[in-house]
């Protein structure tokens, strides 16, 4: 596996896979790998003939008082994950190659209505910073094939609208989220519970699989599915910031018609925000 810091080699490689007429796969991450990331990184190996996954954490998609400065930095562990993994190269750069002008003055994209929605309105520019770096890291990859988790369903459609938008090629493709055992999802971020939390976490998507089966059978209205969910998180210790029923396509509230629907819900414990979703199809059973 090669490591890149800087632009230049990233494109000269890039360049010259180009070339040769070879499919690229980009994984992008905040780093502090698991085994979600792997998932990405081995579908992209399947489908393309050269893999690129970045690791940058990324300042201006985080709000103030938000984790930026602690956010896990395992730069040396996360190679030897991805170098096990088959990774062609990793782009790791630091904050002065992809900011050039600074993170105060650098030009910034930003997706309307989707941005400004459940996680974006309690994190106000959250998604454009998400959408600038990531429309840097396609510029410059130029991969035909990027991939994302489903965990962070809203922050996948966001791409999605981006890259469409601003007619960026390439196939941006979402895959499923990856579980513990006990259905939490896995998150980088699942590193700041201590061991009492981590067992509280699992009630998220045991909270969301229940909330699916009534939305399935249509036992009750949204709201009364939403607000009893809500309780149940905050019953077992949580803060909730919101628990919604959403049509999958856009994250618009569904109408009497739709039928292919996602939940999507954000708490906090402890110091941890913590974010799942479940897809759901009204009048059909839950997948497992």
């Amino acid at each position: 596996m090669e490591t890149s810091f800087d632009l230049k080699s990233l494109r000269e490689r890039v360049r010259g896979w180009k070339s040769e007429g070879l499919t690229i796969g980009l994984v992008p991450t905040m780093g502090n790998l698991h085994a979600g990331h792997i998932s990405l990184l081995e579908r992209a190996r399947a489908m393309a003939d050269r893999t690129v996954a970045s690791i940058f954490v990324n300042p201006i998609q985080f709000g103030k008082g938000e984790d930026y400065e602690r956010y896990p930095s395992t730069l040396a562990e996360d190679q030897e994950k991805l170098g096990a993994a088959g990774l062609d190269l990793l782009f790791a750069p630091d904050l002065a190659e992809l900011y050039p002008g600074g993170i105060e003055e650098d030009t910034r994209i930003t997706v309307p209505q989707l941005s400004d929605i459940l996680c974006g309105e309690f994190r106000p520019g959250h998604f454009s910073g998400v959408a600038t770096v990531v429309a840097k890291l396609l510029i410059n990859v130029q991969p035909d094939y990027a991939l994302f988790g489903e965990k962070d369903f809203q922050q996948l459609l966001v791409i999605r609208r981006m890259a469409h938008d601003l007619l960026i090629p390439g196939e941006i493709i979402g895959m499923p989220i990856v579980r513990e055992p006990d259905g939490l999802a896995m998150s980088s971020r699942n590193s700041y519970l201590d061991a009492s939390q981590r067992v509280t976490a699992a009630v998220i998507y045991r909270t969301l699989s229940t909330a699916a089966q009534r939305v399935a059978a249509g036992d009750a209205p949204f709201a009364t599915i939403e607000g009893e969910a809500t309780e149940a998180l905050s019953a077992a210790g949580m803060r909730p910031e919101y628990f919604s029923v959403r049509r999958r396509a856009d994250l618009a509230v569904p109408g009497a018609d739709d039928r292919e629907l996602v939940i999507l819900t954000a708490a906090w414990l402890g110091g941890a925000r913590l974010i799942d979703n479940i897809q759901v199809e009204r009048g059909a059973a839950p997948a497992a």
